[in-house]
């Protein structure tokens, strides 16, 4: 919740519980009707076991789907609704509202008992048979809001309940099940506060009037980035929320899509207060050259080949006449014997839950229990005002999945898709929609095996697949794509890229960084990529077992190394590590 770069201080008051609202005057309805059906899959599950009752379908909503955009809007409306007062509600500005995960023994009972692929075994047989609760808990989302008004932050619980009596109608509700205000933090900056930071700074008259004399008579080409400050003195203290924004400016006022990220203005310092938007500091304190203008500034095609697209490069058609292998069932995916949930939130993006492989007679095989991109973190390797304190957590000060394209196909994707909208809340509370946010689709990945008898000349081969889960991003002046690969030979890998606009700054220190051009330069980084990995048991001591037997073998060869060349194992063994550490990034 505090921005990644800043040292924070807690001081947590205890949790409030929140009594049950009144049962019939808190009631919001909304559009989306919720009707409990029987399933007969889940009947013919349950009868095959003995003891077991016949099944009633009394969620919509597997407990792992993301929130929807109505149950977004319950759980905004639940918590206005407590706010203390009216100021209160009006300062309430909604950072994030995601699901609240659930238990494991909760996502157990959904998929054995509630939703396909029906499967009771995934839950311990009891003496006497099952018991099977007739309805799953309520879902529940988390929120976290900041008060602009009182400069707090607070985090909520909502239970989502749906209540299916006729004369209801069959809507949500929510309710107020927990709340607590976190001391000393600031959550993560949002997209309108960032253009009212760029329209703060412009308005400032000594910056326009620091604008002049570098030549820039129009604002329009002019842009601010709302950096936050991190933490590297008392000054910077999370008690207020605070930016230190870089400046950059465009060359042509038509030409939307100009790389404005070529034109670093530096030699300008800005200190921008963030509850109340106004500028705090302002220092012209070197009056330094634009960099000349960058030929290859316009990077859409009637720019830089003149309209003309290649020639030598051929259509490529992925034609699939029969349809996808893969099976869709809401969030749930089933390929190749494997089988997801697909999840999504505002700060990773997209998040892969109860990752299982079909092995045969064995059954399920539980593989991840949970897999998502969780943080970047961007150092910049420059000791030089202002460039020391860029240090970019892209998930948690702006967000992977906010940030997310809306994707389109034949060039994003190639093939039979699948794509998957995204939910999230805006700024004030509203629901904003990214369609088509996640893609899902098969690929041909060369030879999966081929073997041929010297003998006979005979000869087999087959063709490999693997299935393609992914999003992509845009934070600045990166862009992120996150992939999730499944492959026929029982494999899984996860990655990503990044084509971006490099960030540059004007030549001063060449040692630090790598010269483009004359007088640009960009800053030595380390994109530093943070991955959340839940395993199943079975397969967590796997890799618990490898790593230990790795970390032995390294330590081994550090020793035998140290004995030849006659020095301490621990240099070695840090030669190693950083080895280990560039061959991994």
């Amino acid at each position: 919740m505090a921005s990644a770069s800043q040292k924070t201080t807690h001081s947590t008051p205890p949790i409030t519980r929140h009594p049950p609202p009144p049962p019939s005057d808190d009631v919001i309805l909304l559009d989306q009707k919720v009707v409990s059906v029987t399933d007969p899959n889940a009947n013919a599950a349950a009868a095959s076991n003995k003891g077991i009752q016949s099944l009633t379908r009394a969620q919509t909503s597997h407990p792992l789907d993301p929130l929807s955009a109505a149950e977004i809007k319950v759980a905004v409306a639940t918590v206005r609704a407590a706010g203390a007062t009216p100021e209160v509600r009006d300062g309430m500005r909604f950072v994030e509202v995601v699901l609240s995960e659930p238990e494991k023994n909760v996502v157990a009972l959904a998929d054995a008992y509630f939703f396909p692929p029906f499967q009771p075994s995934l839950l311990p047989r009891s003496k006497g048979g099952a018991v099977i609760p007739s309805k799953l808990p309520p879902r529940r989302a988390r929120l976290v809001v900041y008060n602009k008004k009182s400069n707090e932050t607070s985090v909520w619980i909502v239970e989502l309940s749906e209540v299916h009596a006729t004369t209801r109608g069959g809507h949500h509700r929510g309710k107020v099940v927990a709340s607590q205000t976190i001391r000393d933090v600031q959550p993560p900056m949002d997209a309108v506060e960032y253009a009212e930071c760029e329209a703060v700074v412009k308005d400032y008259p000594p910056f326009q009037d620091a604008m002049k004399k570098r030549g820039i008579d129009d604002m329009d080409l002019v842009m601010v980035d709302a950096w936050c400050v991190g933490y590297h003195s008392e000054a910077d203290a999370p008690s207020r929320r605070l930016a230190k924004p870089l400046i950059f400016c465009r060359t042509e006022s038509d030409s939307p899509m100009e790389n404005g990220y070529a034109r670093p203005v530096e030699g300008i310092y800005v200190l921008v207060d963030m509850q109340n938007m106004v500028v705090l500091e302002f220092e012209d304190r070197k009056l330094v050259p634009l960099p000349p203008a960058d030929p290859l500034r316009n990077y859409t095609p009637g720019h830089t080949r003149g309209g003309v697209d290649r020639s030598d490069v051929k259509p490529l058609q992925i034609i699939q006449p029969d349809g996808p292998s893969f099976r869709i069932n809401g969030q749930f995916v089933e390929w190749q014997k494997w089988n997801f949930r697909i999840g999504f939130t505002p700060r990773e993006g997209l998040v892969l839950h109860s990752v299982a492989y079909v092995d045969g007679s064995r059954g399920r095989r539980p593989i991840a229990h949970r897999l998502s991109f969780v943080e970047m973190v961007v150092p910049y390797g420059d000791p030089n005002e202002p460039h020391y304190r860029k240090n970019a957590f892209d998930a948690g000060e702006d967000g992977l999945g906010k940030n997310a394209h809306s994707l389109k196909r034949g060039c994003d994707c190639l093939g039979y898709i699948k794509y998957f909208d995204a939910h999230f809340t805006n700024f004030t509370g509203g629901v904003e929609t990214i369609e088509n946010c996640v893609c899902l689709h098969e690929e041909d990945h060369g030879i999966l095996w081929k073997h041929q008898d010297w003998r006979t000349g005979l000869a087999e081969v087959r063709r490999s697949r693997r299935l393609t889960v992914s999003f992509i991003c845009t934070v600045a002046n990166y862009e992120y794509g996150f992939y999730w690969h499944f492959y026929q030979i029982i494999g899984l890998f996860g990655f990503w890229i990044f084509p971006c606009v490099i960030a540059i700054f004007l030549l001063s220190h060449p040692q630090y960084f790598n010269i483009f051009v004359v007088n640009l330069n960009a800053a030595n980084q380390i994109n530093v990529r943070c991955t959340e990995l839940t395993f199943s048991p079975l397969l967590s001591l796997l890799f618990f077992s490898f790593s230990l037997c790795a970390c032995v073998y390294i330590f081994n060869r550090c020793v035998a190394l140290a004995k030849c060349y006659s020095c301490s194992p621990k240099y070695i063994l840090f030669s190693y590590f950083l080895l280990d550490f560039f061959i991994a990034f």
